[in-house]
């Protein structure tokens, strides 16, 4: 190898430096160059000749030249235009090669070649290149290495378009240079270029001539290119600057076109898997927060920690725009084998063979229990996984509440490794069930058996094997089944290989076997919790009032016995449950006057969650109520009239509560010891205060004493309790509450009143709340209707959370009503009614009362501070729909539940349209509500004809409200709702 291929060689290897040397360079300017562009003429510091370890570079233009008789006849001195016609044209003093056939490229070829060979330089900068033809640059290039095959070719191909570059090959050029001093950073043109680059030879990335390289440009050139081209001075400058880094074949691109920030990796090999040390080079396009995250999961592999060569480290770096940083690591070896241990082989052994997955029902893989209604059959379903073609078989057993008796299903195949059985949910309360899973010898071996029979293939071998395994199940199996098996043994030895094989083939044998089978490879899942709870935990429509209100005289404190003589009234309106706020005795320190005022006359009744006086606490009746006598015989009268009671269980506390005499470490005491009032701002509630489930003599004291005030009145036959504010109450006690309660009263359901987070309401819900109050109240947009709907019914909280949709509490007077016409009671109504199988009222909701406090969600002359007498008759009340739409609630099982519901297509944003279906579409509800009643709302609306398996041709459709009933044909019909009567619901049956 020559001198001059050697330094080739060693210059491919590594950064191209290639300075141009101006008129007035000096030699000392060139040191470190690989390549000196000579340009203009040699000053007196800069005598043409090349330091030492670079060599000359000469610019040679292919297309354009000066006009002189050597030049071969492509080329043409072409007139230039003249704006004055009548003068001569003007003769250009460059000629223009016009190429126009393959003779033409090798004319130039020739003639090019021979001139770049006989230059003093070793090399040359192409020009020109723009003006060849594109079909004709790739042979003009091979002819130029054929006649100059020592030369070093830079092609200087910036701008070129897309088109040209693809056409020339690799290899045909030394090096080319791109166009990044002309890209803005952003236009994906540049990435583009780049590509086709590589493919052609090292790319050398030009810089400014004059002023020298930005520091964008640096790290730009460094990190994408091969070499650069800069002035002198620059040159020097910026070869100084740069860290090692890695040779061309060693560039990863990190970032996407669009990004941010540029970031690439240098390597010391070119596949990632192999490197051992990295580069990693970033440029700030616009400014922003490297994502070091991302940057480290585009490697693949780990980095040591990062050394600071630019004075930062990854994490946390904000770069701004044409800021840049080089960050070098190693990355660790990942290659080197562990030593093979034999006892790890013989772990994985014993780890279980099969796979018992996605069982289901379950919360938080049973942690927490599901939730199901006593009386239904509940489908227990998972996922059994085997290697191989073996048969597996499995059992589902449970046990029920009060029992230690184990009982059994055998799981069934569904399709797809799912299987399934039918547990039936006779008894409230908790029950456990387990998944069992095994490999089902016996079966496999007579599936195979049957297929080989019945293809005429000898089946002698495996007879022998099917009297094997028998033998194997006989010294494996109970005392029980072993005289059978015995027997069975026997008969297999007959002499007749057809009697053998019809002993096998017996469903008496299979019997014998499975009951005898040693399961092999048996794994299990669970237990697993499942509560089977009453109907009313999730079927109830609920009707709230203030029982010191219903004397009907503002004047008189109402009683029990005034409660009963309203009972009539709200059975009418179809209700099931009446609920009372509490109940308790009403504190005097800090009282509360009417409208939340903190003057209170003498006459003032205070607010009911202020609990607790001289009178008692949470286990006594305010006494203007009645007697414990008189809260039983309403109680009673309530179950006469098919009213089951809800009482509120509030955990709060007026100052003049016995406990805080009683129990002063059950609170938390302020410095001046005073006790701190509640808040939850902006609301401020002086006259109450709450105990610290974690003071110093709160556990268990406080734990034990409310779940015994529970208990207390679950004896007096309350089954139902509302919860006020249980989020702000510990989640582990309510999970140890609610179950002591519900193991001696598995009836008891809870309602938690939490508006708060929605993970919080799961939570609860999971901790053993049967209902929660939403953010209904607050919903008004048909997307957040479907939205919240199908996450309850869809998702996980299907299992476990059950909404309760109160239309308004004495708390919320929604902004939606206030004001409001009484279409929009009727929406709101239609709405809480057909969505849940839980909805509720306070009172008033059905006389349009929404009258608020000015610019709050409360009620004016609220009843929580005051008596109120109401007008049962008002004008324009909507007793009539409410009590029509708890009929229809009562008649059809598809409104028992939130689930079952599919919302349909309508158009438009102001009706909402869907059906709820029961689990066999024995009883199809389909509802269509305005959420619009300033007018009468149209819509196209969809009829689910494709909800049927076979789809039908026709839908008997009966209106629920009206009674009528039709034919419906149409998939979409356009339906029109009134503000009078905002809602449509039909019952559809499938014709035959």
């Amino acid at each position: 190898m020559s001198e001059a291929d050697l330094m080739t060689q060693q210059q491919h290897a590594r950064r191209l430096q290639i300075v141009w040397a101006g008129a007035e360079t000096k030699l000392s300017d060139l040191a470190g160059a690989d390549w000196v562009l000579r340009s203009g003429d040699t000053g007196t510091g800069y005598g043409g000749a090349a330091p030492p370890g670079a060599r000359l570079l000469v610019d040679f233009d292919l297309a354009h030249a000066a006009p002189y008789s050597g030049l071969p006849a492509v080329f043409k001195t072409l007139p230039l235009p003249t704006t004055d016609p009548r003068k001569p044209p003007i003769r250009s003093p460059l000629a223009v090669a016009l190429l126009g056939s393959d003779a033409d490229a090798d004319l130039l070829a020739s003639w090019a070649g021979a001139a770049i060979a006989a230059l003093p330089g070793a090399g040359v900068r192409l020009l020109g290149l723009d003006y060849i033809p594109a079909p004709l640059l790739v042979r003009v290039l091979a002819g130029l290495r054929r006649a100059a095959p020592k030369s070093f070719l830079f092609g200087w191909l910036a701008g070129l378009p897309q088109a040209i570059l693809r056409q020339i090959p690799p290899g045909a050029l030394d090096a080319v240079s791109s166009s990044l001093p002309w890209w803005d950073g952003e236009e994906p043109w540049f990435w583009a270029e780049l590509a086709q680059l590589e493919h052609i030879a090292p790319i050398v990335h030009p810089g400014a001539v004059t002023a020298g390289a930005t520091p964008r440009w640096r790290e730009l050139a460094a990190t994408l290119g091969d070499g650069w081209l800069l002035p002198a001075g620059p040159a020097a400058a910026f070869a100084a600057a740069l860290p090692a880094l890695s040779p061309r074949a060693c560039r990863h691109i990190l970032s996407a076109p669009d990004a941010p920030i540029l970031a690439i990796l240098r390597t010391d090999t070119p596949d990632l898997r192999l490197a051992q040390t990295a580069t990693l080079v970033l440029t700030a396009l616009r400014t922003s927060r490297v994502p070091a995250s991302a940057l480290m999961v585009a490697i693949g592999r780990a980095f040591t920690a990062p050394d600071r060569l630019s004075g930062t480290t990854l994490e946390g770096l904000i770069l701004h725009a044409g800021e840049g940083a080089v960050l070098s690591a190693d990355l660790l070896d990942t290659t080197r084998p562990a030593p093979l241990h034999a006892q790890a082989a013989r772990a994985a052994g014993t780890a279980p063979r099969l796979a018992l997955e996605a069982p289901s029902p379950t919360v938080d893989m049973g942690r927490f229990p599901a939730r199901r209604l006593v009386g239904e059959d509940v489908a227990i379903e998972a996922d059994l996984i085997g290697d191989g073609h073996d048969q597996l078989a499995g059992l589902l057993r449970w046990t029920v509440p009060g029992s230690d008796a184990i009982h059994e299903a055998p799981l069934a195949p569904l399709g797809n490794d799912r299987w399934g059985a039918t547990l039936p949910l006779r008894t409230l309360g908790v029950h456990q069930f387990t998944l069992l899973a095994w490999r089902d010898e016996f079966s496999t071996f007579i599936d195979g058996l049957r297929k080989k029979y019945a293809a005429g293939v000898s089946v002698t071998l495996e007879l022998q094997e099917g009297a094997a395994l028998v033998a194997h199940f006989a010294s494996t199996a109970d005392r029980a089944h072993r005289p059978a098996l015995q027997a069975l043994l026997t008969a297999l030895q007959a002499p007749d290989p057809a009697a053998r094989l019809d002993r096998l083939l017996m469903p008496e044998t299979a019997e014998l076997i499975h009951a005898a089978d040693p399961r092999a490879f048996a794994t299990q899942a669970g237990p697993f919790p499942l509560q089977a709870e009453r109907a009313g935990a999730a079927y109830a429509a609920w009707y709230e009032v203030f029982p010191r209100s219903l004397s009907d005289d503002p004047t008189r404190h109402g009683t029990f016995r005034d409660v009963i003589r309203h009972l009539p009234r709200i059975q009418a309106m179809g209700f099931d449950v009446l609920y009372f706020p509490p109940i308790h005795p009403i504190g005097t320190r800090n009282r509360k006057g009417a409208n939340n005022t903190l003057t209170p006359a003498l006459d003032d009744p205070g607010s009911p969650y202020a609990i607790g006086s001289a009178d008692g606490g949470h286990d006594a009746i305010h006494p203007e109520l009645g007697t414990l006598e008189d809260f039983q015989a309403m109680r009673a009268a309530a179950a006469e009239h098919g009213l089951e009671l809800a009482l509120d269980f509030a955990i709060q506390c007026s100052p003049d509560h016995p406990w805080l005499a009683q129990h002063p470490d059950w609170f938390t005491w302020r410095p001046d010891g005073t006790i701190r009032y509640a808040e939850n701002p902006p609301k401020r509630y002086e006259d109450i205060v709450n105990v610290d489930f974690y003071a110093k003599g709160a556990l268990p004291g406080l734990w034990v004493e409310l779940c015994q005030t529970v208990l207390f009145w679950a004896e007096q036959g309350v089954r139902l309790f509302r919860v006020d504010n249980p989020h702000t109450k510990p989640l582990p006690f309510w999970e140890w509450m609610i179950g002591e309660v519900q193991a001696r009263y598995p009836d008891t359901v809870f309602l938690a009143e939490a508006f708060t987070r929605p993970k919080v309401m799961y939570r609860l819900a999971k901790a053993g709340f049967s209902q929660s109050y939403t953010y209904f109240t607050w919903r008004e947009k048909k997307w957040e209707f479907e939205q919240y709907l199908e996450e309850l019914t869809q998702n996980e909280p299907a299992e476990f959370f059950r909404p309760h949709l109160f239309v308004n509490t004495p708390d919320i007077n929604p902004t939606y009503l206030q004001g409001a016409g009484r279409g929009s009671y009727l929406a709101r109504a239609a709405l809480a009614a057909t969505l849940s199988g839980l909805w509720g009222v306070y009172n008033g909701f059905e006389l349009c009362e929404g009258t608020p406090v000015p610019g709050k969600e409360e009620y004016l002359d609220s009843e929580k501070y005051q008596l109120r007498a109401w007008d049962w008759d008002r004008p324009g009340n909507i007793v009539a729909e409410i009590t029509q739409l708890n009929a229809i609630r009562r008649a059809n099982p598809a409104l028992h539940s939130h689930l079952g519901i599919r919302f349909l297509r309508a158009s438009g944003e102001n009706m909402l349209v869907f059906e709820k279906a029961t689990a066999d579409r024995s009883n199809v509800v389909w509802v269509a509500i305005s959420l619009d009643v300033r007018g009468p709302q149209t819509a196209d609306v969809e009829m689910p004809f494709w909800r049927y398996d076979p789809e039908p041709t026709a839908l008997t459709a009966t209106d629920l409200i009206t009674g009528s009933t039709w034919t419906q044909r149409d998939r979409t019909i356009a339906l029109t709702l009134s503000p009078d009567r905002p809602y449509a619901v039909w019952r559809l049956t499938p014709e035959p």
